[in-house]
């Protein structure tokens, strides 16, 4: 019960809903161990003695009795059910809100199928549970106790004799659960692994496509899908095995009750009525024993479910690192004043550090260009910057104070980042690029967008801004999505602007449109410029060469492109090389 008792958070605040659920189950289970005593009256008084004048008496009251069930049995199930999807509700809502505030590390082992079957599939296994399981359950255990007292009224050594059975159908359903449970956990792994298949099949089908590779993701498909199978004939091997015990058992006392109480009936121990109501009430304590099985398959899926909610839940996020600071010091702007000292990053203790010793300061208003070959650490400096990962290593200043001071909220809303793959909400542009700011006026979007060089083809579009977009942002070129991502951070008006290579998909003239309104927007923030292209980095006020996590040059472009062996004028000559050629082919075949 460890799993539910951490999750008391969720549905406790709905115990009224699972009370009158109860209550009215307790009902329900007391109107029907009630029948048997009415058919034992009916057989030992109205038949046997011929007291046919009682007949409408009782059929009146037995329809009363059916009144008041149906009513309760309304109750029960209706708030019952309140009570499971008002705990979901909520605990739905954590488990979103949650995955909001986890960190990137998080993020770079977490799967988006897995994901999507704890909050989804996970979550309706728990709340099935709580809405029926439960009730069962507790049917279970009221039909029990209601029916083995009464049969203990009626004839004790009798009620002795058939319940011999019952310590057997007990440790027989312990060890169901034991061996089950972990069935089943295995199966919601084993559906969330099949998830994410499907999950990261649809999003690269471009890609499967194009390399002819339907086969092998079909086999792919069908190996995940044959585990799943193999998991649930596994559990259905369990139920087998378990389940006919449990009936055998059952059944016995079905068998015990017509030897020994044929035996008394014969020597007039007993009256029949007494012994028909026994073999009723017998029944109502073995049929919830029979769905015993039903009982447990059901906690213990709700348990291997809620084993995997509460993984998620447990991660720490970045509402644990929010700092002590007071209202009025969240609401102060960030200068956006920037300075690295030693600073050191390893994403996992198995890989080497991402960053060594990096150091460089960025007052505000200043650009920081950054170049270097892939996996160079150009990224993890930037990612530094926005608190997505922390430091290993060293100190990270924001206007003079410790990143971690800030909450990584407050900082990052003075912050616009466009990564190098644009993402884009499958909505309209306009809310596209209003994201980070919904309060600003159609304007401000509209010029937000003239910056980015975007206006231009939005207006082309059959519903201009209001065109809403595919699933990923599908219908817009990878240079138009770049471009409504630098829309999208230019109208948050930020302190410190990072673009991630953001110029990568447009072509070269649009690239030079958008450095000359970039320089328009960055007077006044400090702006990191990740960039393969020179031509993207000239204008910067310091650029850092960087190879392996380490800064192996620095300075202006002018300066760079002074030291004849250094790295960046190697970069340099490869691409104005490349490009001077193709000049010199042009003019020749113009010649």
């Amino acid at each position: 019960m460890e799993t539910f008792k951490r999750l008391k958070l969720y549905f406790w605040p709905y115990k009224r809903y699972f009370c009158i659920s109860i209550l009215s189950l307790f009902i329900v289970t007391a109107v029907t161990v009630i029948y048997p005593l009415i058919l034992k009256y009916t057989i030992d008084e109205v038949f046997t003695r011929r007291q046919y004048a009682l007949v409408p008496y009782l059929a009146i009251g037995f329809v009363l009795l059916m009144g008041i069930k149906g009513v309760a049995v309304y109750y029960h199930q209706y708030f019952g059910d309140l009570f499971g999807v008002s705990t979901v509700y909520e605990l739905r809502n954590e488990l979103y809100r949650k995955l909001q505030y986890l960190p990137f590390r998080y993020y770079d082992n977490a799967k988006t199928g897995d994901l999507m079957s704890r909050l989804a599939g996970d979550v309706e296994v728990f709340r099935f549970f709580l809405s029926f399981g439960s009730a069962q359950f507790l049917n279970f255990l009221l039909l029990t106790g209601f029916g083995f007292a009464i049969m203990l009224y009626l004839h004790p050594s009798l009620a002795v004799v058939t319940l011999c059975a019952m310590p057997f159908v007990g440790f027989t359903a312990y060890r169901f659960d034991k061996r089950v449970h972990v069935a089943f956990k295995h199966i919601r792994e084993a559906f969330a692994s099949l998830t994410t298949k499907v999950q990261e099949n649809i999003s690269g089908m471009n890609t499967v496509k194009a390399l002819s590779r339907e086969n092998f993701e079909i086999n792919r498909f069908t190996d995940k899908n044959l585990n799943y199978k193999e998991n649930h004939i596994s559990t259905a091997l369990i139920w087998g095995t378990f389940f006919p015990l449990m009936e055998l058992f059952g059944n016995l006392c079905v068998v015990a009750l017509l030897v020994f109480g044929g035996w008394l009936v014969i020597h007039d121990q007993m009256k029949l009525g007494e012994l028909v109501a026994f073999f009723s009430l017998v029944w109502f304590i073995i049929g919830p024993l029979m769905q015993l099985g039903f009982i447990l398959n059901s906690y213990s899926q709700s348990k291997a479910a809620g084993e995997r909610l509460l993984q998620v839940l447990d991660e720490e996020d970045d509402r644990r690192h929010v700092p002590a600071a007071s209202s009025h010091e969240e609401e102060l702007p960030i200068k956006g004043h920037v300075q690295f000292i030693d600073v050191g990053l390893a994403y996992n203790e198995a890989n080497e550090h991402a960053l060594q010793s990096i150091s460089f300061q960025a007052p505000p208003g200043k650009i920081i260009g950054l170049i270097g070959a892939t996996g160079s650490g150009k990224t993890s400096v930037t990612q530094l910057i926005s608190r997505f990962y922390e430091p290993t290593a060293g100190t990270i200043l924001i206007d003079g104070k410790s990143s971690e001071s800030y909450s990584p909220q407050h900082l990052r809303r003075n912050m616009g980042v466009v990564f190098q793959e644009s993402f884009l909400f499958s909505c309209s542009i306009y809310d596209n690029i209003a994201y980070g700011r919904p309060d600003a006026s159609r304007e401000e979007v509209i010029q937000a967008a003239a910056y980015a060089q975007a206006h231009d083809f939005i207006r082309e579009l059959p519903d201009g801004y209001d065109t809403l977009l595919g699933e990923r942002g599908l219908g817009l070129s990878g240079g138009q999505k770049q471009r409504i991502a630098i829309a999208r951070a230019f109208l948050v008006k930020p302190s410190i602007l990072i673009l991630d290579d953001a110029t990568s998909a447009v072509d070269m003239e649009t690239e030079y449109r958008i450095q000359q309104s970039l320089r328009e927007v960055m007077v006044g923030r400090t702006t990191f410029i990740i960039a393969h292209r020179i031509s993207s980095l000239k204008h910067a006020d310091e650029i850092l060469v960087m190879e392996l996590g380490r800064v192996i040059e620095r300075g202006t472009h002018e300066q760079l492109i002074a030291l004849p062996a250094g790295a960046y004028r190697r970069i340099y000559d490869v691409q104005f090389q490349d490009r001077d050629q193709e000049a010199q082919q042009a003019e020749g075949s113009r010649i």
